[in-house]
């Protein structure tokens, strides 16, 4: 598969197997998401890839445990308004059946924190559909990343006190019929192009 094909195929994966990702499978999407660029090479990303199925599991707990705490109101994000009203009916599961989780922190003080965690979830997703692999892109512990508990939790797991997460993407085998995750192209009806 080409660069230029990676890109147009790739496409979110909400449902997977409860097939484990194979170590060296894991090791090539990080080392995509560590070549990703950084604002004046600072290369402040750091990976937590969580695979421990008990990790997760409280992960998800704290994440609708908070959500659920949420006023849900109309003028909120519609992804985050459906994060509040599912975790507030206690069915609610962020990184859906993934059974590996990659937490992408950043420094909370760095200008570029977002961008350069951006680019290297893009990077890691692009290296899955490569592989075989489904991946999804995760807002959510970005939106908790204030959240006492959740950060305490984090900094359990080595998250540092001056970052935070700012992206997360969820990877395993798509929950298909092949195993693979949806490659079908879709059309672009936004992103206005304006050449000068």
């Amino acid at each position: 598969m080409n660069t230029l094909d990676a890109i147009k195929t790739r496409r979110s994966t909400r449902k997977f197997k409860a097939q484990p990702v194979e170590f060296e499978k894991l090791q090539t999407v990080v080392e995509a998401g560590r070549f990703g660029p950084t604002g004046g090479n600072a290369q402040t990303n750091h990976f937590f890839v969580i695979s421990d199925a008990a990790v997760i599991a409280k992960l998800k707990e704290l994440v609708q445990s908070a959500f659920a705490r949420m006023e849900l109101r109309d003028d909120l994000y519609k992804s985050l308004q459906n994060s509040i009203r599912l975790s507030q009916k206690g069915n609610y599961s962020f990184c859906y059946t993934a059974p590996v989780l990659i937490v992408v922190a950043n420094k909370k003080d760095y200008g570029n924190n977002m961008a350069d965690v951006a680019c290297a979830v893009e990077n890691m997703m692009l290296a899955a559909n490569e592989l075989d692999l489904g991946s999804c892109y995760i807002n959510q512990l970005k939106w908790l990343n204030e959240d006492p508990a959740l950060f305490d939790y984090l900094r359990g797991l080595g998250l540092r006190e001056d970052e935070r997460v700012y992206a997360s993407v969820a990877v395993g085998y798509a929950d298909t019929e092949s195993g693979l995750p949806n490659r079908s192209e879709s059309p672009r009806t936004g992103n206005e192009v304006v050449f000068v």
